[in-house]
């Protein structure tokens, strides 16, 4: 029998609190959150887990040579299980979505499902792997904005997707380690990230009421938010610049993915919702505490 703890390091599932970020920063932008939004960022979670079961299956073999701890090749989870596992979370994503936001999210969620399941099965290991992972979370983004102004959260899902291209170059070098070209240039990427994102948009999604003085004081959320994400993940990325070993990117790998959440909250406070932008970035540092018992790798 599978045990769940097995599950969970399958499908990664503390990496999941970088996901429902991606759809309330993408409602927030479209001036679509409410009751539904929930039910999207539960099935873009769906979703996510399904992705990292796949790739699981996909890299079974790989993973025997490389990863023999992953549990695939340990004999934890039978490959059968791990497929039946992302067919079945990808059905119930693309179902929780349609039930929730009807035709327009399902427009999204379908797409989105396509392009997970297209980069674990054919792009991952090409050059063009780490674009259509950034499309996914491009994707995953504008499924939160499918009930709103779709147009206004695309500044929002190409900072998340640009993010993406980052974490997932470095990934690429996580077993073999990476020249320092690399973590200078995904560096340079993290950097204008961080200083484009406090932005303030010339449409807000949401009003923002309260005195001018109150306003100015929760313009200041998005930029500290932004500086708390570009200061951890850069961090990181320096490191490897000084030692670009496996272990050092997979380390850089890790804070991308488990500070994501500080850069979403960003991005939903500058869209006027500063409380709930407050909010998701806290998952961030549960995020790393749950890092230390189950990999996001």
């Amino acid at each position: 029998m599978t045990r769940l703890a097995d599950l969970a390091d399958l499908v990664r599932a503390p990496a999941a609190l970088s996901v429902p970020g991606d759809v309330l920063s993408g409602a927030a932008a479209a001036g679509a959150l409410g009751p539904r939004t929930p039910a999207l960022a539960g099935a873009s979670v769906l979703l996510y887990w399904a992705g990292m079961a796949a790739n699981d299956w996909a890299d079974r073999r790989l993973d025997a040579v490389e990863r023999p701890e992953r549990p695939i090749p340990s004999g934890r989870v039978r490959p059968s299980v791990a497929l039946g596992v992302a067919s079945g979370l990808t059905a119930a994503g693309l179902a929780v979505a349609t039930a929730a936001g009807g035709r327009r999210a399902a427009a999204a969620a379908l797409p989105l499902a396509a392009t997970i399941w297209g980069y674990d099965l054919r792009a991952k290991n090409t050059a063009a792997g780490p674009a259509v992972m950034a499309a996914c979370r491009g994707l995953d983004v504008l499924l939160g904005a499918s009930g709103g102004r779709v147009v206004r959260a695309l500044p929002a899902a190409i900072t998340v997707a640009a993010h993406t291209w980052t974490v997932t170059a470095l990934s690429r070098r996580e077993v073999t380690g990476a020249d320092r070209r690399l973590p200078g240039l995904t560096l340079a990427g993290t950097a204008l990230i961080a200083l484009a994102t406090p932005a303030r948009p010339t449409q807000p999604a949401t009003g923002r009421g309260g005195s001018s003085r109150a306003a100015r004081l929760g313009d200041l959320v998005p930029a500290v938010l932004a500086a708390g994400y570009a200061t951890r993940y850069g961090r990181a990325q320096a490191r490897v610049l000084a030692d670009p070993s496996p272990g050092r990117v997979r380390a850089a790998v890790g804070a991308g993915i488990t500070g994501l959440p500080a850069l979403q909250g960003a991005l939903t406070a500058r869209a006027g919702a500063r409380m709930l932008g407050l909010a998701v970035a806290g998952a961030a540092p549960l995020g790393r505490r749950l890092a230390r018992l189950i990999s996001p790798t």
